[in-house]
C-alpha cells in the first residue's frame, strides 16, 4: 500500500512535470548588457592612495578640432592608431587620500555635456567613498568639463569641501568684465563657471593658490598657462614616488605626443599651450614620474618617453 510520503512525492512530480511538458519552447537569448564596470582604478604613490575616476566619455571629431595642422594630416594620424573621424575621448578625475585629507582633483562635467558623461559621483561611490567625505576639490582649470560636476540639482555636490583654484584662473573666469567681452563657446563657459564656482564662493568654501604653490598640504602645483590663463598641473610626491595630474596638457594620447606643436581649439592661448606642453613633456621624461591626463584613455595614467618621432605615451600596467 503506498505511503502518504510516496503519494505526496508522486503528486509533486506531476505538478513539476506539468510545468515542463513543452520541451519545444524556445527561450530568448540573453539581452545585451550595455553597462561598463564601475570606472575607477586605484594605485599607491608611496604611502598615498590615488583613485582614478571616470566621468565618462565624449565623442569628439578631434581632427577637426586640432590646430597648427591640417584636418587631413590629423585624421591620417588618428587612422593609423585605429581611431576614426569621431574619437571616444575620456574625461577623468582623480581622488587622492593622503591619510589626513581626501582631495578630489577636477570635478567632471555634471549634467552639462550629455548623458555619456556626468558619471563621477556614481564612480566615487563605487570606489568606496562618498561626496560628503571629500575635504577639498582642486581644479586644474575651470573649463566646464572640469568644473561642471561641482553642482548637482542646484546644490553643491561636495558640501564639506573647499574649492581651490589657481588665483589667476579664478580672476579670469569670475570677472564680469571678461564674461561680458567673451563671445561664442567661451561666453557660454563663463556662464557655466559662474553657475558652478560662485556657490562655493558665497558659501565661504573657496580659496585660491598662487602660481606653483601648494593648493593643500601634501600637494603642489605647476603653472602651465595657455590652455586657460591659470591652467595648473597638480603634483604629489610620497616616499620617493611622484605623479603629476596635468589636466589638459594633451587631448588624446596620439597626435600631440608625436607632434607637440599641434594645439586644439579649446586652448585660449594656443602658443602658450604649445610651449607649456613642450616643458611638461620634457620634465616628465627627465623625471620619469607618472602623469595623469584628464583626456587620455581612462585611467589616463602612464609615463612619457622619448622616441623616434618626439614622444611616446606608455599607459600604466594594470595591477
Amino acid at each position: 500500500m503506498p505511503s502518504r510520503r510516496s503519494i505526496l512525492k508522486g503528486a509533486l512530480s506531476g505538478i513539476i512535470a506539468a510545468h515542463f511538458v513543452a520541451p519545444s519552447i524556445a527561450f530568448a537569448k540573453a539581452p545585451y548588457a550595455t553597462v561598463q564596470a564601475p570606472g575607477f582604478f586605484r594605485l599607491k604613490i608611496g604611502s598615498v592612495e590615488v583613485t582614478a575616476l571616470s566621468d565618462g566619455t565624449v565623442a569628439l571629431p578631434l581632427a577637426k578640432l586640432y590646430t597648427n595642422t591640417s584636418e587631413q594630416h590629423a585624421q591620417g594620424a588618428l587612422n593609423d592608431a585605429f581611431l576614426g573621424e569621431v574619437v571616444t575621448t575620456s574625461v577623468n578625475a582623480y581622488l587622492v587620500n593622503t591619510g589626513e585629507r581626501l582631495v578630489l582633483i577636477d570635478a567632471g562635467t555634471g549634467g552639462y555635456l550629455g548623458p555619456s558623461l556626468g558619471k563621477l559621483v556614481t564612480n566615487i561611490e563605487a570606489s568606496g567613498y562618498k561626496t560628503d567625505d571629500i575635504d577639498d576639490v582642486v581644479l586644474t582649470h575651470i573649463h566646464t568639463d572640469h568644473s561642471g560636476g561641482l553642482m548637482s540639482h542646484g546644490k553643491r555636490t561636495f558640501p564639506n569641501a573647499t574649492l581651490r583654484v589657481n588665483e589667476r584662473e579664478a580672476k579670469f573666469w569670475l570677472s564680469a568684465k571678461n564674461a561680458k567681452a567673451a563671445t561664442g563657446i567661451v561666453k557660454q563657459q563663463f556662464g557655466e563657471a559662474d553657475q558652478c564656482v560662485t556657490p562655493y564662493v558665497k558659501a565661504g568654501k573657496f580659496e585660491t593658490f598662487a602660481d606653483n604653490a601648494a593648493p593643500v598640504p601634501g600637494l603642489g602645483s605647476i603653472l602651465y598657462a595657455g590652455h586657460t590663463p591659470g591652467h595648473s598641473a597638480i603634483t604629489l610626491e610620497s616616499d620617493g614616488q611622484k605623479i603629476v595630474f596635468w589636466g589638459d596638457i594633451t587631448h588624446g594620447d596620439i597626435l600631440q605626443f608625436d607632434e607637440p606643436g599641434v594645439a586644439i581649439e579649446f586652448d585660449i592661448d594656443q602658443n602658450a599651450a604649445v610651449a607649456g606642453r613642450d616643458v611638461a613633456f620634457k620634465r616628465a621624461v627627465e623625471g620619469k614620474y607618472l602623469v595623469a591626463g584628464a583626456h587620455i584613455a581612462f585611467p589616463g595614467i602612464g609615463h612619457v618617453r622619448k622616441d623616434s618621432t618626439n614622444y611616446d605615451w606608455l599607459p600604466v600596467n594594470y595591477a
